[in-house]
Formats: C-alpha cells, sequence, structure tokens
C-alpha cells in the first residue's frame, strides 16, 4: 500500500481540505486527489465526500482512519530511527480555533525555528489520546483524564493552562448589553453546548457546572459545526453558548455577536497536557516552559472535582518539599 497516498488520506481527513493537506505535504491538490482516488480503487470504497466547506469522511473513512493514522506513524517512527531529531513535535489538540492552538500559536510565533505539527486526533473519549501518546503517534495530547490513577504508568499528565470561560449571545439577547455576569446570573438561559460526547472530559464539566450553579446546559442535536453555531445565535433571541476566553471564532460583522466575562467566580475550564513519562521528544521543553509562563485566571475561580482535587494535591506536594526543582515534564 503507498505510504504516500496514506499520509495524504490522513492529513486531508485531519485538515478537512484537500488544498490544506496539499500545501503541507508540498505537492498539488490534484497530486492529493490522484493518491486519494487511488487508495480508493485499492480499498474499493469511497474514503471521502466533498462538501462546500472540503471533505468529509464516509464511514469507511471513518473507520480506515485509525489505521492509516496508525501505519503513518510507524512510517515515521522508522524514519526518525535512523534519522535522530528529524521529526517534527507533533501535538494533538482538540480544534484548530481551540485555545490550546492558539497557545500553541503564539510558542511558534516567539519560536519559529521549531518544527511544529499540530494535529487533531477527533476522538472524544481521553483514553484513546492517551493511548496515541503511549504508542507515539502523537507527542503529546491537551486532553485531561479526570481519574489519573486509571493513567498507564509510561504516560504523565501535567496541568498546562487554565480557560475562563466567556457567554457568547447575539444582538436580541435579553444579556447581550451585559459588560459582565455573574453565574446566577446564566440561570433560566438556554445554554447551547450541542455535541457533547458522553465520557469525553467536557461532558463531565458541564454536568458539574449545572450541578453547582442551577444552570441549563442544552446538548440536543449533534454538532454541525461552528458557523451553524454562530449563525444560531445572531438569529436567536433566547439562544447562548460558553467559548473559552482564548478559543478563536470569527463571524461575519453583521452577527454582531458579544463575547461576555464570567465572574465572581470565574468559570474555568482547566486543560492538561499528556505526555510520555520518560524520553519526551526534545522540543516539549520550550512548550512547557511556555505553557508555565501563561498568565493565571482571577483568584475568585469556579473548577470542576477533579481539577480542585489536583491544585490540592500539587499544593500539598509544595509544602512537603519546600521548593520545585524537579520538572513535571520530565524534559
Amino acid at each position: 500500500m503507498d505510504t504516500k497516498a496514506l499520509r495524504s488520506f490522513v492529513r486531508a481527513a485531519e485538515l478537512g481540505q484537500l488544498q490544506h493537506a496539499a500545501d503541507e505535504l508540498g505537492v498539488t491538490q490534484q497530486a492529493v486527489s490522484k493518491r486519494i482516488a487511488a487508495l480508493e480503487r485499492e480499498l474499493e470504497v469511497r474514503l471521502f465526500t466533498r462538501t462546500a466547506r472540503g471533505v468529509e469522511l464516509t464511514l469507511d473513512g471513518q473507520a480506515f482512519l485509525p489505521h492509516a493514522r496508525s501505519i503513518v506513524a510507524s512510517v515515521e517512527r522508522a524514519v526518525t530511527a535512523v534519522r535522530p531529531g528529524f521529526r517534527a513535535l507533533r501535538i494533538d489538540v482538540l480544534g484548530r480555533r481551540s485555545a490550546q492552538a492558539v497557545v500553541l500559536h503564539d510558542y511558534w510565533r516567539s519560536h519559529p525555528e521549531t518544527s511544529l505539527d499540530v494535529v487533531t486526533l477527533r476522538v472524544d473519549d481521553p483514553r484513546v489520546a492517551v493511548a496515541a501518546v503511549a504508542a507515539g503517534d502523537v507527542d503529546a495530547s491537551f486532553r485531561t483524564v479526570t481519574v489519573p490513577d486509571t493513567l498507564p504508568p509510561d504516560v504523565q499528565m501535567m496541568h498546562a493552562f487554565d480557560s475562563p470561560l466567556e457567554l457568547l449571545v447575539g444582538p436580541r439577547h435579553p444579556l447581550a448589553s451585559a459588560r459582565r455576569l455573574t453565574p446566577p446570573q446564566l440561570r433560566g438561559h438556554r445554554i447551547w453546548v450541542p455535541g457533547i460526547a458522553p465520557r469525553s472530559e467536557w461532558a463531565e464539566f458541564y454536568d458539574q457546572l449545572a450541578t453547582e450553579f442551577d444552570l441549563r446546559i442544552d446538548a440536543a442535536g449533534p454538532h454541525f459545526g461552528d458557523d451553524v453555531l454562530l449563525d444560531t445565535l445572531a438569529d436567536s433571541a433566547d439562544v447562548a453558548t460558553l467559548v473559552g476566553a482564548r478559543d478563536r471564532y470569527t463571524w461575519p460583522t453583521n452577527h454582531d455577536l458579544r463575547r461576555i466575562p464570567v465572574v465572581n467566580p470565574a468559570l474555568v475550564y482547566p486543560i492538561s497536557l499528556i505526555l510520555p513519562r520518560t524520553n519526551p521528544h526534545p522540543g516539549l521543553r520550550g512548550v512547557v516552559t511556555h505553557l508555565r509562563s501563561l498568565p493565571r485566571p482571577p483568584e475568585t475561580v469556579w473548577l470542576p472535582s477533579w481539577a480542585t482535587a489536583r491544585r490540592r494535591g500539587d499544593i500539598a506536594l509544595a509544602r512537603g518539599t519546600q521548593t520545585d526543582k524537579g520538572d513535571s515534564a520530565g524534559c
């Protein structure tokens, strides 16, 4: 099986557009199309459907992707074995517009010499991301396992940064004119977060958030993408959503959407980084240093239970050692 075709398929699946995959691979879009077409002929299935925004995986494509990704990763590891230091640092983020991607972009702008490959595994269960780190498919993943004791011994998890949430609403929403909001002011309003996946870390986060502040978190319906969500908010007088303060969203100016900070307490989504316990990629050292330099959120915050438990453990450890001279990233 042609490994170039497999790599083209994997990158097209991860990026959602053939042209973006071609740009990354240094070939033409026509070359990527021919490679994928040849792969589809060999497998006798369709891997993609074409849409106005790019390409989407078929059911066969979804089934084939993890196997193709594993083959590509194995080939890359084989190349790395004979050319140490050649492979780019590969880090998994939840999405290209997510706070994790924004933070990594900021790091890369300050360190443009870094060979960085930002990928999206497109999995909801963080245990799948842990397995990808353990297998060497990615060097690190911005995911959180809410029960750290279940991590395999060769993988560790460190606190990366905190992401305060903001309310995103359209101009006709009752809260649209507010400059700041407190959690009690959100009660009774429909907060639409479509596509909350069972067993995901954010499902547990929103369950705890709704319980703590008696909020109406509506996860109804599939997530058809950010554009549909933003269009819905712009047209609605009663629908809102929550977004991270660093998350990057863009919309037409006539949408007139408003991002409103939530304070007293700030609602904070804790973001972790999963990485190997031993022999991490050398490029992770700089990323970890950058993460530790990020500003902290306001002192009055709300965190989910797993994050507060970890913070108490970190404080106890710091008091026991008096000084933190170790490197929790193992870098």
